[in-house]
């Protein structure tokens, strides 16, 4: 496709996410405007506009999409609208930056890397975290050497359960709805960002399996899950996912383990990095820009008018949607 000048972005979706994390960024780009949002509640649509200075709104995805003046598209969904908004959006000859993950199944993701291909046209997902100086850190420090050759990686994520998970008699939050968020609760949302940085890492992720079960019976879907998988380059891992755990178990980390030393991080709680070697533990403090996803979004605008190129796309990303639907017995 042609390179755009200006990059006109419509929101399909105008939820949380936008408010704080998102869409404000977008209008901070040079050579990039936002000139159209759509909700299938209109008043919710207007409002957003109103309060963000947005010239439309919507309340139909298709005529955002059919809009003249958009030529990029932002959606900002929940999963399993992902990619039929994508395929939507490409054969109209217009890039989707796509919150992730990718779709609510690896067979979505498929379709979805196929009209890209046939179109032409890119698609990209919000994987923001490959681009915020607290993960390029983590980054950089495995890349030197410092702790060695890595040896092995866990993931060790536990939350209590929400206010809303008790709403049993009410509507569930759209993450505890199988048929919106893709299945296994808040694991398909959460555990997204954590094993796509490990492939950012190290490469992709070629075997896992994993088991999930519903311990707690607050909802109908899982609610742990234990998994084990192994990349590509031999490295092996294990990861564990509680999100109904008491307040004593809380934990957001990853360990890398190497011949030389150990890395701790966090993917959520952005605690400080650290690093212990021969040397001693270091405590490694980073703080990230108040909107978290601006770095990527600069990155696919800059890709979108030709001025460099941005690997955070839909191939990229179906491999993490790959290794979640085997850990969930989906594959």
């Amino acid at each position: 496709m042609e390179h755009l000048k200006t990059v006109r972005w419509g929101f399909i979706g105008c939820g949380e996410v936008t408010e704080k994390k998102s869409g404000p960024a977008f209008g901070m780009i040079a050579g990039s405007e936002v000139v159209a949002v759509m909700s299938r509640d209109i008043h919710k649509a207007e409002s957003y506009a109103k309060r963000n200075g947005i010239k439309k709104y919507y309340s139909d995805a298709q005529l955002l999409v059919d809009d003249p003046e958009v030529n990029a598209v932002y959606i900002a969904t929940p999963p399993s609208s992902h990619a039929t908004f994508a395929v939507m959006a490409m054969k109209a000859g217009k890039p989707a930056y796509i919150e992730k993950p990718l779709a609510a199944s690896y067979i979505d993701c498929l379709r979805v890397n196929r009209i890209s291909e046939l179109t032409g046209v890119p698609c990209f997902v919000a994987f923001y975290r490959r681009y915020l100086p607290y993960f390029e850190k983590v980054k950089e420090i495995v890349s030197s050497g410092q702790i060695g050759k890595i040896l092995t990686v866990q993931i060790r994520f536990a939350v209590p359960p929400r206010e809303l998970d008790y709403n049993v008699n009410k509507e569930m939050p759209w993450r505890l709805q199988p048929e919106v968020a893709g299945g296994g609760g808040y694991f398909y949302d959460l555990a997204a960002h954590q094993l796509d940085f490990l492939q950012y890492l190290f490469g992709p992720i070629i075997e896992a399996e994993g088991y999930g079960q519903n311990m707690a019976g607050l909802y109908e879907v899982e609610d742990t899950f234990n998994a084990c998988f192994r990349f590509a380059n031999g490295l092996s891992g294990s990861a564990s996912w509680c999100f109904v755990a008491h307040e004593s178990a809380r934990r957001d980390r990853i360990s890398v383990v190497g011949t030389k030393g150990k890395l701790v991080f966090s993917v959520y709680d952005y605690e400080p990095i650290v690093l212990d070697t021969e040397r001693g533990k270091e405590n490694i403090i980073i703080e990230n820009p108040p909107f978290v996803q601006k770095m990527l979004i600069e990155k696919v605008v800059e890709h979108l008018q030709g001025k460099g190129v941005c690997n955070c796309d839909s191939l990229s990303a179906t491999t993490t949607n790959w290794v979640m639907d085997r850990i969930l017995g989906k594959l």
